[in-house]
């Protein structure tokens, strides 16, 4: 019973988090097609805007504002901040939001030149950077410092309005709008090659919290408030482009999300007993041929991988290898946490040499503001 109930979670949050970075304020069976003029954009995670005033038949001027990916998600497929230039003609093509008349849910934009993009629509492919790199440093351990990112994840229709999440590789192989959020017979649902998570046995404790996380407000999640989740959740969601710096006794992972740090130890064998809790904990590694493993402890109670929680007493234990032929990184994981679920949580997922800098952009969080209340954008 336990094992299907977390079960269960999983497929009710998996969808709720798809939701957010899809509509998740916005009406599915509401569209609107507006004209307008851009009065300005705001590149931000985890979600960006875009600005513009509509005037109506009376000739009242109305300002609105569209949602579109995050700012990093962006920028990997090629838009750039400078494609929305104040005082130019703009439609927008998108969803209704469901409370604010003013806000809407980005499908398409279609600018003065005649150009347009879709929302998960490629503007550019960037290319990664991995020629010339060397397989070692000078000291003869593996060279994994870099920039990485994991492999973008889009929807089959590349408006967002239907269809399945897939690896962007694989995207050509579905028609467009071709399966739906959570039909496990869609290879890559959920970006599952990123995200591949086991389920855990969830304690009496942890069922509690897991099911009152699924009746969330947005200030009980850490997401929603600009904060990291955890250091398994962060490293690959959303398309985060992370940076690891090698540097003598440490090792240092720089997380795309919020611009979280941590930094591993080389030089130390054990836990100091006196650590401040925190997202990150305490980590020390050490190399086992060509694995970095690396052992964390030390934790602020928080949220694991929605909606399971973690305690003080979470134990984390990461290997991360490198593919030289497919430049790709990556990360199994081992946690433990008496207080929220027995047994190991277990995981793994994949980054690759990353296609554009490690740029950790602002984090403003603007899903919930009412814009027809405020009737100004967050402009940066």
């Amino acid at each position: 019973m336990k094992r299907a109930l977390v079960a269960i979670l999983f497929v009710t949050l998996a969808t709720r988090v798809s939701a957010h970075h899809g509509g998740g304020t916005f009406d599915r069976d509401s569209s609107v097609d507006l004209k307008g003029v851009i009065t300005g954009a705001d590149f931000v995670n985890p979600h960006s805007w875009v600005y513009f005033d509509v005037t109506d038949e009376n000739g009242n001027v109305k300002p609105y504002r569209c949602e579109m990916r995050s700012a990093t998600t962006l920028r990997r497929s090629g838009w750039k901040p400078e494609m929305f230039v104040p005082g130019q003609a703009v439609r927008v093509e998108g969803r209704a939001d469901k409370f604010d008349p003013n806000s809407c849910y980005l499908t398409t934009i279609h600018f003065a030149d005649g150009t347009s993009a879709d929302r998960y629509g490629q503007i550019e492919k960037p290319e990664p950077a991995a020629a010339g790199r060397p397989l070692r440093l000078a000291n003869g351990e593996l060279n994994i410092s870099g920039d990485w990112a994991p492999e973008q994840i889009v929807m089959t229709d590349p408006r967002g309005r239907s269809g399945a999440l897939v690896p962007l590789s694989t995207v050509d192989q579905y028609a467009p709008g071709a399966g739906s959020i959570g039909d496990p017979t869609v290879a890559g649902q959920g970006g599952a090659r990123q995200y591949r998570t086991r389920e855990a046995n969830l304690t009496e404790r942890g069922r509690e919290a897991a099911e009152a996380f699924q009746t969330y407000t947005p200030a009980d999640n850490p997401r929603m408030r600009c904060e990291t989740t955890s250091i398994l959740f962060d490293w690959t969601f959303d398309g985060a482009v992370n940076r690891i710096t090698q540097r003598g006794n440490t090792i240092t992972l720089e997380y795309g999300q919020f611009g979280f740090t941590r930094t591993i130890h080389l030089d130390q064998d054990a836990h100091p007993a006196d650590i401040e809790p925190s997202r990150a904990g305490h980590s020390i590694g050490r190399w086992d041929g060509d694995v970095l493993v690396v052992d964390t402890v030390g934790f602020a109670p928080g949220v694991l991988s929605p909606p399971i929680l973690n305690s003080g007493s979470l134990h984390v234990v990461e290997r991360f290898s490198m593919d030289p032929e497919a430049k790709s990184l990556t990360r199994t994981y081992v946690a433990e946490d008496p207080v929220y679920f027995t047994g190991e949580y277990r995981g793994e997922d994949t980054i690759y040499v990353a296609d554009i800098p490690y740029h950790p952009d602002t984090c403003k969080e603007l899903t919930f503001v009412d814009y027809s209340v405020e009737g100004q954008s967050g402009n940066e």
